[in-house]
């Protein structure tokens, strides 16, 4: 599994087509990307695991997501204000 994620990032320009978001208008994309990838961080730390796999939501969500949305969120994170569940 490990050499999949691998050989998808290093393939990787853009973030690819995902069912869950049919439309144009890919903000909740964003949004869910850059949830999955603080979670994964956070699941594969408690396990003590390589987080690797999770740098695919990070490409995934540097590539949608505007940078004054993903600093802000992160200014967030640090207060402890982030509205999102992580």
């Amino acid at each position: 599994m490990a050499e999949d994620i691998k050989t998808k990032l290093e393939r990787y320009k853009t973030a690819p087509f995902d069912s869950r978001f049919p439309n144009q208008n890919q903000t909740r994309n964003c949004w869910q990307n850059y949830l999955d990838f603080h979670r994964c961080e956070k699941a594969m730390a408690a396990k003590g695991a390589d987080a690797a796999p999770c740098q695919w939501y990070y490409r995934v969500y540097k590539s949608l997501c505007p940078s004054e949305w993903v600093t802000t969120w992160d200014e967030y994170r640090e207060e402890g204000t982030f509205p999102g569940k992580i």
